[in-house]
């Protein structure tokens, strides 16, 4: 497969290296913050994250400060305005104690592990992978909810894992690829863009960690307004959620997840193989916690 190691392999510059370095500086600042709260006995709101363009201008001014939307124990939710559109950026700061940052990072990426326990996918296959940089673009179809059409996504993602550093990185992005062509059952998504950074509070197979995840799409539609506050409120902890009961079941049922952590690029070539595009359509129900999803 020459497409991805040619134009469709990961843009080093589209990794964007400076603003994953300020997610984990931010990240390091929250946990400073939540550490000194908690050691204080004081019960305080944390700090809103910091603009990426604070202290900088660029072209089109500053980018709009964070909104803190839901501040819960182990979780808080910020949204900020994308400019010049009625988007939203995102970014969810959270901790787990009960499972690994190793088994945490795996069941995100194992494909055919989410295909089992999230329930609005109709597809979700790997197309190509880099041999070399380990690279990946994958093809996601998921449930929207009842009128609106199913959305696919084609997006690449790459992953990295700095023991120095003692951090695990996943980053997604979309693209295009000749594969996967639009089809007339789904609306294409063409903007997204997802990053989590996890920081084990030891090592990466003992149990506790923090993350911080950045992500925003387009998902082609201007939601009811009522739509936009269940999203906010619901939709995403309800994905991470749903994603921290799969990495426990992982863990308790022994349910055999890939280990990405200790698999090197020349070893994860099983699972870009032809598939058949799924049919399956279930656009039934109303802005409730099982139609919508996050990446």
């Amino acid at each position: 497969m020459a497409a991805l190691a040619g134009v469709f392999v990961w843009d080093e510059e589209r990794i964007q290296e400076e603003e994953l370095q300020r997610s984990i500086d931010e990240m390091k600042r929250l946990e400073e913050m939540s550490s000194m709260f908690q050691s204080s006995g004081v019960e305080r709101h944390p700090p809103e994250p910091k603009s990426q363009t604070e202290g900088s201008e660029d072209s089109g001014g500053k980018e709009q400060p964070w909104e803190m939307v839901m501040d819960k124990k182990h979780f808080k939710l910020w949204r900020r305005p994308i400019t010049g559109t009625h988007l939203y950026q995102y970014r969810v700061f959270g901790t787990y104690t009960d499972v690994t940052p190793r088994q945490f990072f795996n069941v995100q990426l194992d494909t055919e592990y989410r295909k089992k326990w999230d329930a609005l996918v109709i597809k979700l296959e790997v197309i190509e992978r880099d041999v070399v940089s380990g690279s990946e673009v994958l093809h996601w179809v998921t449930h929207f909810p009842y009128p609106m059409y199913s959305r696919d996504y084609v997006y690449v993602r790459r992953y990295s894992v700095d023991q120095e550093n003692n951090v695990m990185v996943l980053v997604s992005r979309a693209v295009e690829h000749p594969s996967v062509p639009e089809s007339p059952e789904f609306v294409r998504v063409r903007s997204y863009e997802s990053q989590m950074v996890i920081r084990p509070h030891k090592s990466f197979d003992e149990n506790g960690f923090d993350y911080l995840l950045t992500y925003s799409d387009n998902p082609q539609t201007v939601f009811p307004r009522y739509c936009v506050s269940w999203m906010v409120s619901s939709g995403m902890p309800d994905f991470l959620e749903k994603l921290h009961m799969a990495t426990l079941k992982a863990k308790n049922m022994e349910i055999k997840v890939k280990d990405y952590m200790s698999s090197k690029p020349l070893e994860m070539s099983s699972e870009a193989k032809a598939t058949t595009p799924s049919s399956e359509r279930k656009n039934e129900g109303s802005c409730g916690p099982a139609r919508i999803e996050y990446a």
